[in-house]
């Protein structure tokens, strides 16, 4: 007897027919004792649907209405596969998200997980349901409906995973596993059996989408094997666990990464002194703006610094409403704006004591002219930002350098 839950995403219930087939896939995979918890999300693009339908009515659709309006997609999808369930003879139930105890902060639209109260899916499974729960939502201290941004589902799964403590959370997606680079961009990726937390962390937080990075996070907290599957075979996947427990070839770098919604703001001019880089990042951080890539520079001539990060691209209306804010109140500086960029990143926990490593991606960059704007490191990554049209070049050049045939 084994306590499961699996996640199927929009494209694996858009339609009727593809209900069932994922009714069918699970039943026909389910051991007599086994306990079932299936989180799915909206179906197909019913969530880009009502957001166009939110833009019709008004270009300045509050938050908080927009979280109560995009929680009814998963809505739709909960209950159609619940249906689906009783009329193949096994009893089910749909969860909303705060029905099945997701609780959140109440940062609307990009809200994130901060418990679950599980008794009410475990009390459904206890009485023999296969219980089927809302991704992408829940409820803040306010009881407000809220979302979790996109990829929220993942984070569902493994949060309810968390509470229920399950032995294993699988992700359907409409990739074998989790591979090197993104299959679509380089024929020569390499699907991996197996990768820890920490680097599949890095991997999604620097664009791999195949998981969504707070998804990875909750997981390692809370100990939580992933199993990241197809939606279309039942093949093995690539297991996400704290460490490795198969033998697979020594690779330094695990992946490259790549990254297209990113946007770069460049302040310049900015007065040299103390407390000048926490007013402007503590502002975007109230805001719930994510900075990622930041690069600071002096003017030792002018006594003044520019300070270059990036954003997402569906946070700079915001990041620059707040950069021009400052720019008001404390003026003497410039900042522009581009949105043509990208970022592509090596991930390895291997690099760690392994020289030549940056050398040999700005190596394999350089022999396909491509230019570098920026640079940015962790222990187990490099990134550089580039020009959008670069990426798929970029990527493959990176990924043929640190993975030969």
């Amino acid at each position: 007897m084994a306590t499961l839950v699996k996640k199927f995403g929009g494209s694996s219930v858009s339609t009727p027919e593809n209900i069932h087939n994922v009714v069918d896939r699970v039943l026909h995979e389910k051991k007599p004792e086994d306990k079932i918890v299936i989180v799915v999300s909206a179906m197909g693009d019913s969530t880009d649907e009502l957001l166009d339908l939110a833009q019709r009515v008004t270009t300045e659709m509050p938050k908080r209405e927009m979280d109560v309006l995009l929680a009814t997609g998963e809505q739709v999808s909960i209950a159609l596969v619940a249906a689906a369930f009783c009329s193949k003879g096994h009893p089910a139930v749909s969860l909303t998200g705060f029905q099945a105890g997701i609780r959140t902060s109440d940062f609307h639209t990009k809200a994130t997980i901060t418990n679950v109260f599980a008794e009410r899916v475990i009390r459904e499974l206890a009485n023999g349901k296969i219980v089927i729960v809302a991704g992408f939502q829940g409820l803040d201290q306010n009881g407000d409906i809220t979302t979790l941004g996109r990829g929220g589902s993942d984070t569902t799964a493994v949060a309810i995973a968390a509470g229920i403590n399950a032995d294993y959370c699988e992700i359907y997606t409409d990739v074998d596993g989790v591979y090197s680079a993104d299959p679509r961009i380089v024929a020569e990726a390499q699907k991996m059996q197996e990768i820890t937390f920490g680097e599949m962390l890095e991997l999604a937080r620097l664009g791999a989408g195949v998981m969504q990075p707070r998804a990875v996070e909750y997981g390692e907290h809370n100990g939580v094997a992933i199993h990241v599957r197809s939606s279309f075979h039942e093949e093995l996947g690539t297991i996400i666990r704290e460490e490795y427990t198969v033998q697979e070839k020594n690779f330094v770098i695990r992946g490259v990464a790549h990254d297209t919604n990113v946007a770069k703001i460049a302040v310049k001019g900015v007065p040299d002194q103390p407390g000048i880089a926490y007013k402007l990042f503590s502002a975007l951080a109230n805001a719930n703006v994510d900075v990622d890539m930041i690069i600071q520079s002096v003017r030792d001539i002018e006594g003044s610094i520019d300070i270059l990060f990036t954003v997402t691209k569906t946070d700079l209306v915001e990041a620059t409403s707040i950069v021009e804010l400052l720019k008001e109140e404390m003026g003497g500086f410039t900042f522009d704006v581009g949105i043509n960029v990208a970022k592509v990143s090596i991930v390895g926990a291997g690099m760690l004591g392994s020289p030549g490593i940056a050398a040999g991606m700005f190596g394999a960059l350089a022999d396909a002219k491509i230019n570098i704007a920026a640079i940015s490191t962790s222990e187990i990554s490099v990134s550089c930002l580039i020009k959008e049209s670069d990426v798929k070049a970029a990527v493959n050049a990176i990924h043929t350098h640190f993975f030969p045939k």
